[in-house]
């Protein structure tokens, strides 16, 4: 569903491509005809509203969707209990650190 009160997301030289580009379509949908022509009309309109009202429901998904998969966090490995009762880990007090991977504090080397 169109969403017109939400900002615009389409500016500048993106909705002059969009008229431009919807236009053509649509004329060369006139002068095709058959199923091409009519599939072709139906995408120039499209573009041309998209051009004309500077919103566009398929960019605002994507966007969303961008800006949720950039909050994912990856974690470091976690052992196993069979691991932390291995031969390794037997002089160790704690768990191996388990911090997020990229979220790691470095000691400054002498």
């Amino acid at each position: 569903m169109l969403h017109l009160t939400t900002p615009k997301n389409v500016e500048g030289a993106e909705r002059a491509a969009s008229i431009i580009g919807g236009l053509a379509l649509l004329g060369n949908g006139l002068r095709t005809g058959g199923l091409s022509g009519v599939l072709q009309m139906a995408l120039g309109g499209m573009a041309i509203f998209r051009g004309a009202t500077g919103h566009c429901e398929l960019k605002r998904i994507l966007d969303e969707n961008k800006h949720d998969s950039a909050n994912i966090q990856r974690y470091s490995h976690m052992p196993l209990d069979s691991e932390t009762h291995s031969p390794d880990f037997r002089s160790q007090t704690a768990l191996p650190d388990s911090t997020p991977m990229g979220h790691e504090t470095h000691p400054a080397k002498p």
